[in-house]
């Protein structure tokens, strides 16, 4: 068999560090039956997405760059749309990739759908039942797209089935006659390979932010429920401040520019108060390798991010997240991450909870083995058999 032609669509950094660790399988193991070309969509301008990012984390660099930038979803969703379907046409690809939730992984399952190229769908399943969300409707869209579906869990394998999704279809596999599969999560994969490098590259970075580990309270704040919702804000961040004054323990915030800027024009007093507080350390956005680090040896995480969740278990650490509701339903069964919304009551609550004993906590392997990617790819190369 001659090798297949497979376009990764990506289009912010999170999905770079996705679409990594099937670079990484496809160079390992691969190379000589998979071709690879990229699309960034440009979704999301990040500072950090340099030469530097890619050859620090050894990633493949974007074939193509859309540059589409921020805008409304319409507008935003018709310019990749657009710029998708051209590189499509040119490349004419065997299969395309797809990552998440995003906008740009909804462009990529439309332009690709109606062009008839195969679409294989990592991260397929995921359901938090708010379809007031946009990555709700991104997500179940993406899935009635594709051929190949890889759910990373086995929540959402069934929800896949409640959907109408039936695991016992047979090849060939079609947009409608798809193949879904239950399989670990490709971040996993990431997880391991990046905590090693982020040991031998960032050796002084706990040392230059004057934090010991296992001792410190990693948090971060980026959805806009939060960041625009200044009561919100206002509640999550003084709460937070309580805590640290009660318990004495340092809290790490690497906070987006969003967050930084809502609480200037909104909450003055409330900023001032936490960057003058020696045990609040708010930072700009920090590294992918740098965050890694953070989550390996933070104490506990406090996030409204879902992939921090995910990445929270896989460094064994428990969790409070900053939402009602999560996708990653199986962590918060499991107890080691909990639901607080921006109640001030749950947050306390559940932090004086797990500050007081975390001997009973366990971390079952709901994501895999870390060759993830492998197993993808392999699936993949069977449907060109």
């Amino acid at each position: 068999m001659s090798a297949i032609k497979l376009i990764n669509i990506v289009g912010a950094r999170p999905q770079i560090i996705k679409a990594s660790a099937i670079s990484r399988a496809i160079r390992l193991h691969f190379a000589d039956r998979i071709n690879e070309i990229t699309i960034h969509t440009g979704q999301h301008y990040d500072k950090e997405m340099s030469a530097v990012f890619f050859d620090e984390l050894e990633i493949h660099k974007p074939d193509y760059n859309l540059e589409v930038g921020s805008a409304s979803h319409g507008r935003q969703i018709s310019m990749m749309i657009i710029g998708i379907e051209e590189i499509l046409t040119k490349e004419k690809p065997d299969c395309v990739l797809l990552y998440g939730d995003t906008n740009s992984t909804l462009a990529g399952a439309v332009a690709a759908a109606k062009l008839q190229f195969p679409i294989v769908h990592i991260e397929a399943g995921l359901r938090s039942f708010n379809k007031k969300m946009p990555e709700e409707l991104n997500r179940i869209v993406s899935d009635h797209s594709s051929t190949l579906l890889f759910a990373p869990t086995n929540a959402a394998f069934k929800n896949l089935i409640r959907e109408g999704f039936r695991p016992e279809n047979s090849p060939p596999y079609t947009l409608d006659n798809p193949k879904i599969y239950l399989t670990g999560d490709i971040m996993y994969d990431n997880s391991l390979f990046f905590a090693s490098l982020a040991e031998k590259k960032k050796k002084g970075f706990l040392r230059e932010l004057d934090i010991d580990r296992d001792n410190f309270i990693l948090t971060t704040i980026h959805r806009d429920i939060n960041t625009d919702n200044i009561q919100r804000l206002q509640t999550i961040l003084t709460t937070l401040k309580s805590l640290a004054e009660k318990y004495s323990i340092k809290f790490v915030m690497p906070l987006h520019p969003r967050t930084i800027s809502s609480l200037k024009i909104n909450l003055d007093k409330v900023y001032k108060e936490l960057v003058s507080f020696d045990l609040i350390k708010i930072v700009p956005p920090v590294s992918f390798l740098e965050m890694t680090l953070l989550e390996k040896t933070a104490k506990i995480i406090i996030t409204d991010s879902g992939g921090v969740q995910k990445e929270s278990h896989f460094f064994k650490k428990p969790c409070i997240v900053l939402r009602k509701e999560t996708e990653w339903i199986e962590l918060v069964n499991n107890g080691t991450t909990v639901l607080v919304d921006a109640d001030e009551d749950k947050i306390r609550n559940e932090f004086e909870r797990i500050m007081a004993d975390q001997s009973d906590f366990s971390y079952p392997t709901f994501y895999g083995d870390g060759r993830t990617a492998e197993f993808i790819l392999n699936e993949v190369l069977m449907m060109f058999e």
